[in-house]
C-alpha cells in the first residue's frame, strides 16, 4: 500500500484518540481496524485493481470516523471528514468520490450498486462471521444504552441479532459467501442454543417462584411447623426438668452420705445430744427433696392397649408409646394405616400428644419448683438449728 494509506492510518488514530466520546464502546479504532484487516482479507481473495484496493482500505480507515460528532447521519460526517483529509494531501477528486461513496454505503439502510460498496458492506459486518462476535455485540448493546439511541436487556438483544442475521443481513461479494457465510450460521446457532437456554431458565425461575408460592401458600406447612417446633420445645423443656431434678437428687444423695459417715455416729455421745434436732430436721429436708426429686423424674406407662373402637373413633393417640407397648405389631400397624389415612386424625394425635406432654411438664416443674423451695428452706432451717442447738449447747456448758 502507499504512503497515503499509512498517512491516513495515523490521522485516523490520532483522530479517535482525542475526539472520539468514551460511549463509542463499539464504533471505535479496534472496530475500525477490524473492518479493515477484513477489506484487505477479501482483496487478497479477489482480482482488484491496485487504485480500486487503495480506496477500499482508504474508506475503511474512514467510514467511522463520524461518530466524533455522534451517531446520527455518522457515515455523511465520515466522509466530509475523508474529503478534507484527501484534498489535503492532494488526492485526485475521482478517487475522493469513489472513496465517499464506499463510506455512504456503509449506512444500514442503504443497497450497495458497485462491487466495491459491497465489498466494504461486507468488511463492515464481517464481525457476524468471526469469533469475536458476541463480545462485538455487548459492546454494542452498552454503546446503544450509554448514547441513549436504545436500551435492550440481554434478552432482547439476543433476539435482535437472531432477527438481523437470519432476515435482515445478507452478504453480496462471493467471497464472503464463500469463506463467512458457515461461520455466521454458526454464530446464528449459538444464540439459538442461548435463546433455548434462557427460555429454559425462564420457566425453571417461574416454576421455582409458583412452587415457594404454593408452598408459602399451603397451610399444612405452616400447622406442621407450629407442631414440630413446639413438639421439639415441649421435649426440650422436659429434659431440662429431669436434668435439675437429677442435681438436687445427686446433692442431696451425696449431703446424706456424709451424715450418715461423719454426723449420724457422733450421736451415741450424750455430750452430743443436742445435735439430735438440728440432725433429724436436716435430714427430713434432705430425704424430702430426694423424694420429690425422683416423684419428678418417676415415669408413668398407661395400659398401653386400644380397642379398634378407639381407633374408629379416633380416641387414641398413637404416637405415645403408653398407648400400643402391650399390642401386638399387626394391630399396631393397621391402626397407623388407618390414622395416616386420615390427615385430621393426625392432627388430632399431634393435639393430644402435644397437650398431655404439657401436662406432664406441668406437673414436673410443679413438683421441682418444690423440691428447690424444700431444699433451699431446709438448708436454712437446719443452719438456724444447728447454730441454736450450738447456742444452748455453749450456755449449758
Amino acid at each position: 500500500m502507499s504512503d497515503l494509506i499509512d498517512k491516513t492510518s495515523d490521522f485516523v488514530t490520532k483522530l479517535l484518540a482525542e475526539k472520539l466520546p468514551e460511549t463509542c464502546l463499539y464504533h471505535n479504532l479496534t472496530h475500525t481496524r477490524r473492518v479493515v484487516k477484513s477489506i484487505k482479507e477479501i482483496i487478497a481473495g479477489s482480482s482488484l485493481n491496485q487504485g480500486d484496493n487503495e480506496i477500499l482500505v482508504l474508506a475503511a480507515f474512514f467510514h467511522d470516523v463520524g461518530y466524533i460528532e455522534g451517531a446520527l447521519d455518522h457515515e455523511k460526517t465520515s466522509a466530509i471528514v475523508a474529503t478534507e483529509f484527501l484534498s489535503s494531501e492532494g488526492v485526485d477528486a475521482n478517487i475522493i468520490e469513489k472513496v465517499t461513496a464506499c463510506i455512504l454505503a456503509t449506512k444500514i439502510t442503504s443497497t450497495p450498486t458497485t462491487e466495491l460498496e459491497k465489498i466494504i458492506r461486507d468488511a463492515d459486518a464481517s464481525h457476524f462471521a468471526k469469533d469475536y462476535f458476541q463480545e462485538a455485540s455487548e459492546f454494542l448493546r452498552k454503546e446503544l444504552k450509554l448514547q441513549k439511541i436504545c436500551s435492550y436487556s440481554k434478552s432482547q438483544w439476543l433476539n435482535e441479532n437472531i432477527k438481523m442475521l437470519q432476515t435482515t443481513h445478507t452478504f453480496y461479494t462471493d467471497y464472503a459467501k464463500e469463506n463467512w457465510q458457515t461461520k455466521k450460521e454458526k454464530n446464528i446457532d449459538f444464540m439459538m442454543d442461548e435463546k433455548q437456554r434462557i427460555k429454559k431458565e425462564k420457566i425453571k425461575k417461574k416454576e421455582l417462584v409458583l412452587k415457594q408460592k404454593l408452598k408459602a401458600d399451603d397451610p399444612d406447612k405452616a400447622i406442621q411447623s407450629v407442631f414440630r417446633i413446639t413438639l421439639k420445645n415441649h421435649i426440650k423443656l422436659s429434659d431440662i426438668a429431669d436434668t435439675k431434678a437429677n442435681i438436687l437428687l445427686s446433692v442431696n444423695a451425696i449431703i446424706i452420705s456424709i451424715a450418715l459417715s461423719n454426723l449420724i455416729p457422733k450421736l451415741d455421745n450424750p455430750s452430743n445430744s443436742y445435735l439430735i434436732v438440728p440432725t433429724m430436721i436436716f435430714l427430713l429436708f434432705t430425704v424430702t427433696a430426694i423424694i420429690l426429686s425422683v416423684l419428678a423424674t418417676r415415669p408413668n406407662v398407661t395400659s398401653g392397649k386400644f380397642t379398634k373402637e378407639d381407633v374408629v373413633n379416633k380416641k387414641v393417640n398413637l404416637l405415645f408409646f403408653g398407648n400400643f407397648h402391650k399390642m401386638s405389631l399387626t394391630e399396631f400397624d393397621w391402626a397407623m394405616q388407618e390414622m395416616l389415612n386420615d390427615k385430621d386424625y393426625i392432627y388430632s394425635s399431634m393435639t393430644k400428644d402435644l397437650y398431655f406432654l404439657g401436662l406432664v411438664l406441668q406437673k414436673k416443674y410443679s413438683i421441682l419448683r418444690l423440691t428447690y423451695t424444700i431444699f433451699m428452706a431446709g438448708i436454712i432451717i437446719s443452719v438456724i438449728a444447728f447454730a441454736v442447738a450450738f447456742h444452748f449447747a455453749g450456755t449449758n456448758v
